[in-house]
């Protein structure tokens, strides 16, 4: 979500742009309006902003009778019709899409990019990339799945894909088959933490598990103990353990995820060390205020911890929340990185 000083503005302007990025709690009134509300404007102090209208009214709020914030707008089914269109007839141009909606096509390639955080023909790539791999995860050959998923070739699947992902298409199928990891368990002042790596970066941090666990996660690919292949990136990641709040975008990653987990995930490492998000703010981070459980669960299966900082996601309501290796271990990540008990209670 936008700052709360970018917020205010929005609706000084009653800016229809950011109509469904948060809703505008008018806590003198009782009540939350879109941005772009015409009533009277309140006055700041009674103001407070939130994510998604549930969030507003789980604080006691209720919604404007008129701007309707709880409502979608023309703007808003016009994009979800376009989605259902996408997702059952493939990738459409925009002139299709505009023949559609009724919008023009450079209107409406601003209003579902704004909506979604993607232009229509990046959500479609998405769309069959995730395809793809729920039917590489449900043993579907690779070649069946990209068929499936409606691209015209293989090489078109891998031409999308490149850089993106790290591991390759059959990677997903036979759960690293073929694959080298190496690993090791390093001690470090939050506890024993298991470090492991491909090639091409890391592909799980956690925290007081073992080898046990990494061969779950990976079945079938060899794995090493130590290496001098590792040892230069363990000194790295300790560094940005002991000190998260310093900048480790140089370190390689090679992730594992279905297209929304990475969006999620890149999302998380925009997020600056020393700030925190709730989910429904995290969730307007990728256009869809309304997301929020989606972007829970894609945090959850966030295999790199710190270095894919799902730590910096707090609930809306106060306080630490979950985390997959203990509250004690988050609160401390966000402590080191100058989140005080002020801002999380």
């Amino acid at each position: 979500m936008i700052s709360d000083a970018d917020a205010w503005e929005a609706v000084q302007r009653k800016d229809r742009a950011f109509d469904g990025a948060f809703v505008t709690g008018v806590h003198s009134t009782g009540i939350y309006c879109r941005p772009s509300c015409p009533a009277r404007m309140p006055l700041r102090k009674n103001v407070r902003f939130y994510a998604n209208p549930e969030d507003a009214e789980a604080a006691g709020l209720r919604a404007c009778k008129r701007c309707s914030p709880n409502t979608q707008s023309a703007e808003e089914a016009c994009v979800l019709a376009a989605i259902a269109a996408i997702r059952t007839g493939g990738a459409m141009t925009l002139d299709q899409l505009s023949d559609l909606t009724g919008y023009s096509p450079t209107h409406f390639q601003r209003l579902f990019k704004r909506t979604i955080g993607l232009s229509p023909a990046a959500f479609a790539r998405a769309l069959r990339e995730e395809r793809v791999r729920e039917a590489l995860e449900s043993g579907a050959s690779v070649t069946d799945a990209l068929y499936q998923a409606g691209y015209s070739a293989p090489s078109r699947f891998y031409a999308d894909t490149k850089g993106k992902l790290g591991m390759q298409a059959s990677d997903w199928r036979d759960g690293g088959k073929g694959r080298t990891v190496h690993w090791s368990v390093v001690s470090t002042s939050l506890g024993e933490m298991l470090v492991a790596a491909t090639e091409k970066g890391v592909c799980c941090l956690s925290f007081n598990e073992g080898v046990e666990e990494l061969r779950a996660r990976f079945p079938n690919a060899q794995l090493l103990e130590g290496g001098e292949e590792l040892s230069t990136l363990l000194k790295q990641v300790v560094a940005a353990v002991e000190q998260p709040d310093l900048d480790n975008s140089h370190i390689p990653l090679d992730v594992k995820g279905t297209a929304f987990q990475q969006r999620c995930w890149q999302a998380l490492r925009e997020i600056p060390a020393g700030e925190t998000r709730s989910y429904g703010e995290q969730a307007a981070m990728l256009g869809n205020p309304k997301a929020s459980r989606a972007v829970g669960s894609a945090n959850g299966a966030n295999n790199i911890a710190v270095l894919i900082p799902c730590h910096r996601v707090v609930p809306a309501s106060g306080g630490v929340g979950g985390y997959a290796y203990g509250a004690e271990i988050k609160a401390e990540l966000l402590k080191r990185e100058g989140v005080g008990e002020k801002e999380l209670f």
